[in-house]
């Protein structure tokens, strides 16, 4: 760079030339396809070498926001003050580029084949309105739609009817899949080669927090419920921050959106097509994760938070009581109520913790949970005639079956006779509300 560039314009500067008569726009497309280190050392010598008082130029790169990038444009960053950072994914309305792009394109199209009155302008929005932003969904598309040895009109027409459940034979978003997948493996190496996070992942983390942010947690036959993003982090075992170290390398898929005053997040998919990528088998090959293993994973860390911090007696001391409480233990006490909570719905669409199941029984889980609130119990009473373990598990620990079951109907009868009690007391009738819904009634 200083040889090539940085010197011949100092040579011709002392010459006495008038360096802005000469173009002096470098742009750089594509940062992101060099590896991590490349992209580091490339930003630093752009700062070290091209952006100095005396020297008129000016850069444009274009990138999906990787790590390295990420960090020279933050602050405290060696960029953050040099740059301008305009974030296509979330600032800047691609709507009408997109409309250009594809009128432009079918107009070539209909050229080509003889006929400009091929597509209807009602397509053209369609696909804009679908590609939310994203220019790289009507890129996919049209590279679907072109393809010579194929009718554009047909092929307009199923990527306009097309949905990813159907499992048709066409697969008009393969470009963008192979651009998905391409991201999350190369986000799955750099994570899995880290020698702290062995043995986790990422693939299965990473869909876990996107189910609660998209779709959230399913109950067995209606409704959803999501989790704080903190409390989640925490039933999975995992340090604080660490969304944001799962997500380092997906920052161009995703981000993590800001929950309000109590500092928490929410992750948030920039375009539908990545949920419709991830949920279907035939699109993430080998890096589906069907919703079942979700619930797996999330059930069986659920079981060992819920042993861990139950007996906590200084987390549980001052429940309710947040004015008294640091931040820091509000979160731990979220969280261990959400284990409670939630693991009902969770356990009744999970597989093969039979063992699990058991282990906690004879620990005394129900034990630890019984001695928690109430309230934190309102979905035990899904489980009396619904207890998820398996015939074989039933026919093999009986016992085990009948103290959880003598849990569970105990539960059952207390919320029943606690929710009549609010009832009475409020002149509520004919509600079935949990506790906290009826509290703000």
């Amino acid at each position: 760079m200083v040889a090539l560039i940085v010197e011949p314009f100092q040579q011709l500067r002392d010459l006495g030339v008038d360096l802005t008569n000469f173009p002096y726009a470098i742009l750089i497309d594509g940062l992101d396809e060099c590896d991590e280190e490349c992209q580091a050392e490339l930003l630093a010598a752009v700062r070290r070498c091209l952006l100095i008082e005396d020297l008129p130029f000016r850069v444009f790169i274009a990138s999906r926001p990787e790590l390295a990038i990420r960090t020279a444009l933050q602050p405290g960053g060696h960029l953050h003050k040099a740059a301008y950072h305009l974030q296509l994914s979330d600032e800047y309305d691609a709507s009408e580029d997109m409309r250009r792009y594809l009128l432009r394109r079918f107009q070539e199209i209909g050229l080509r084949i003889g006929d400009p009155s091929w597509f209807k302008a009602e397509d053209i929005d369609t696909l804009v309105q679908a590609g939310s932003g994203q220019f790289v969904y009507v890129a996919a598309a049209f590279k679907y739609i072109s393809q010579p040895r194929g009718s554009p009109v047909d092929r307009l027409r199923i990527i306009l009817t097309w949905t990813p459940n159907k499992k048709q034979v066409a697969r008009p978003f393969e470009a963008l899949d192979n651009l998905y997948t391409n991201i999350l493996l190369t986000a799955k190496k750099a994570y899995e080669a880290v020698d702290t996070h062995s043995g986790r992942d990422l693939l299965l983390l990473f869909r876990i927090y996107h189910v609660n942010g998209s779709s959230g947690f399913c109950f067995p036959k209606n409704g959803s419920f999501t989790m704080s993003n903190r409390s989640l982090t925490a039933q999975l075992n995992l340090e604080s921050g660490s969304t944001e170290i799962i997500i380092s390398d997906l920052h161009s898929l995703v981000k993590l959106e800001s929950g309000g005053s109590n500092g928490d997040s929410t992750l948030r998919v920039y375009h539908k097509s990545l949920s419709d990528f991830l949920n279907e088998e035939s699109r993430a090959k080998d890096l589906f994760i069907p919703v079942t293993r979700v619930y797996t994973h999330l059930a069986k860390c659920s079981l060992d938070y819920i042993m861990e911090y139950s007996s906590d007696s200084e987390l549980l001391s001052n429940v309710g009581k947040t004015a008294v409480n640091p931040m820091s233990t509000r979160w731990r006490t979220r969280a261990i109520r959400d284990a409670v909570k939630y693991f009902p719905p969770i356990w009744m669409q999970a597989a093969a913790i039979d063992d699990e199941i058991a282990d906690f029984t004879e620990r005394g889980g129900w034990n630890k949970i019984g001695l928690l609130p109430l309230e934190w119990k309102i979905y035990y009473e899904l489980l009396p005639h619904l207890v998820p373990p398996t015939d074989s598990f039933k026919d093999q620990k009986p016992e085990i079956v009948a103290v959880m079951k003598s849990f569970f109907l105990k539960w059952k009868c207390d919320i029943e006779e606690e929710r009549e009690r609010r009832r009475q007391l409020r002149g509520i009738r004919h509600l079935d509300l949990d506790f906290g819904e009826a509290d703000e009634l």
